[in-house]
């Protein structure tokens, strides 16, 4: 019967491996705050050159759905393209759709009405022909980001089928008073 086999780790190699280890999570920090700081460069430049020149939120958002390629979801901004890299301005264009469509589930419903009214009207046809597509085509799906929990993407879906019909009312009033 042969004896069981006893392997002895040798105490230097476990320190390397456990430096080895501590070196490669400070590497993966240091890389993770390098595409933070880079991500962050992006959505600034992009709100300040941007964005900052779209007024109301709605008009924000609808030009963030026209940047993203509905077959493939992957963000299009030929600008930034050239100046940044593929994945990081894909999380930071992510970042940007996704905190103006927060921003508009936490603004009031009042503000919210206004705000499309006023998104529609600049629309080619005017508020009443926008208002009848949006409504009959349901053109705000596109807007939604794709990452969004289903259960915002529900609210916003209902808040502006309301508005929507809010809007259409006012449309059928002015028409008729007129």
């Amino acid at each position: 019967m042969n004896p069981p086999q006893v392997q002895f780790e040798e105490p230097h190699l476990g320190r390397a491996s456990k430096l080895e280890n501590v070196l490669s999570a400070e590497h993966d920090h240091m890389t993770a705050l390098t595409q933070l700081q880079q991500n962050r460069r992006i959505v600034q430049d992009f709100t300040v050159t941007t964005l900052a020149g779209i007024p109301g939120l709605f008009a924000r958002l609808i030009y963030m759905g026209s940047l993203r390629d509905l077959s493939s979801g992957r963000y299009e901004h030929a600008g930034l393209a050239a100046l940044y890299p593929e994945q990081a301005l894909q999380q930071a264009l992510q970042l940007c759709h996704e905190q103006i469509f927060e921003r508009i589930l936490e603004t009031p419903l009042s503000n919210q009405h206004e705000d499309l009214r006023t998104c529609l009207a600049a629309m080619q046809g005017g508020l009443s022909a926008a208002v009848t597509h949006w409504h009959r085509m349901e053109s705000y799906r596109f807007l939604v980001p794709e990452e969004s929990p289903d259960y915002l993407k529900e609210l916003f879906y209902s808040n502006l089928r309301a508005l929507l019909e809010l809007l259409q009312e006012e449309c059928t009033g002015a028409r008729s008073d007129g």
